[in-house]
């Protein structure tokens, strides 16, 4: 799916949002949510500014990452309306929150985008992201099928991700609509504040005594949290069952080659990012992108994702061409695993 605007590079000179400039030099601030995950500093930020950098040369970004602090991002966002902003690209800590830096955004003129997050509460001018709710749908349903040819016996955790982020409550929906029906009791759920791994491990651990030798699997909404379960069963000398992901960390690459996670979500964090960019640029050049869809009332593009196992992680996720190399994966720990695991 893809944005419907011009890919010329910015020659235009097209007035844009309350900086006042060209679109030769225009200012896109790029706010990211946290480090919990580690995609924003390693993979979304860096994407996003070179597919700018190729649509616009004279453009500026300005990246600020709020390290889970709703308040924080929205002084970052101030910041950058501050500093002439012609567009806001914002993946909100707090979803709610985040309505009122869309009102004051485009009460200034500036168009908002919605990154990877929804922000229902205010229609921000363009979203941008994965289908959420399917990517729960998907990490569950490949789970539940994986214990119900197993023969599994017993019950499931679920651990969401952050109760004030609008993603997180439709990859909880999707998660939902996957294992309810399983025939797997849900023993628990959980939402994780801030998607913070250790608060994570820490509900889990409590559950391990609660239900000692009755979960089945875990499903966990992110590779953060799946981590923090891991560690959760480590932790307390019990075996690892299977546990879900999301958003193919390295870490949690390494972690379904060696066995230790059972899936995770392929995530095209290049094509969301360019296609964040893409739009930006669009909306400097006094363009709308349309998108293929709507969601919470904005024009949106949602892009499918790929579920990853050990046993299509070489086909989809890890070797040459794909998001990970191999030789970032396969280090001296993991090459035995990815040998075994057929990823060379």
């Amino acid at each position: 799916m893809a944005v419907v605007v011009s890919a010329a590079a910015c020659t235009t000179e097209t007035p844009s949002g309350s900086g006042g400039g060209s679109s030769q030099n225009a200012k896109i601030a790029f706010l990211m949510p946290d480090i919990a995950s580690t995609r924003y500093e390693l993979y979304d930020a860096p994407l996003f500014e070179a597919k700018v950098r190729e649509l616009c040369g004279g453009c500026e970004v300005l990246y600020q990452n709020a390290g889970g602090d709703a308040a924080k991002q929205q002084q970052q966002a101030d910041s950058a309306l501050a500093q002439g902003a012609d567009v806001l690209v914002i993946d909100p800590v707090d979803s709610a929150a985040a309505a009122s830096t869309v009102r004051t955004a485009q009460g200034r003129g500036v168009s908002v985008i919605a990154y990877d997050r929804p922000i229902p509460a205010a229609r921000a001018d363009y979203y941008v992201s994965f289908d959420n709710e399917k990517i729960g749908a998907m990490i569950g349903a490949s789970l539940v099928e994986h214990l119900t040819s197993a023969e599994a016996e017993g019950g499931l955790l679920q651990v969401n991700g952050s109760p004030t982020d609008a993603a997180a409550g439709l990859i909880k929906k999707g998660i939902h609509s996957a294992v309810d029906s399983s025939g797997f009791e849900l023993l628990a759920e959980y939402d994780t504040p801030a998607w913070e791994p250790g608060k994570a491990q820490n509900w889990v651990s409590g559950q391990i005594s609660k239900f000692p030798g009755r979960i089945a699997g875990v499903v966990a909404a992110n590779d953060g949290t799946g981590g923090g379960s891991i560690a959760a069963f480590k932790a307390a000398g019990v075996a690892v069952p299977p546990v879900t992901g999301n958003d193919a960390e390295l870490a949690a690459a390494q972690r379904i080659i060696k066995g230790d996670q059972y899936n995770t979500i392929s995530k095209p964090i290049r094509t969301v990012a360019e296609a964040a960019a893409t739009a930006a640029h669009a909306f400097v050049r006094g363009e709308k992108p349309r998108g293929g869809t709507t969601l919470f009332g904005t024009p949106s593009e949602l892009f499918t994702p790929t579920v990853v196992t050990r046993e299509n992680i070489g086909e989809v996720l890890v070797g040459d061409g794909k998001p990970l190399k191999t030789a970032e994966v396969c280090t001296a720990t993991y090459a035995a695993a990815c040998a075994e695991a057929g990823v060379t």
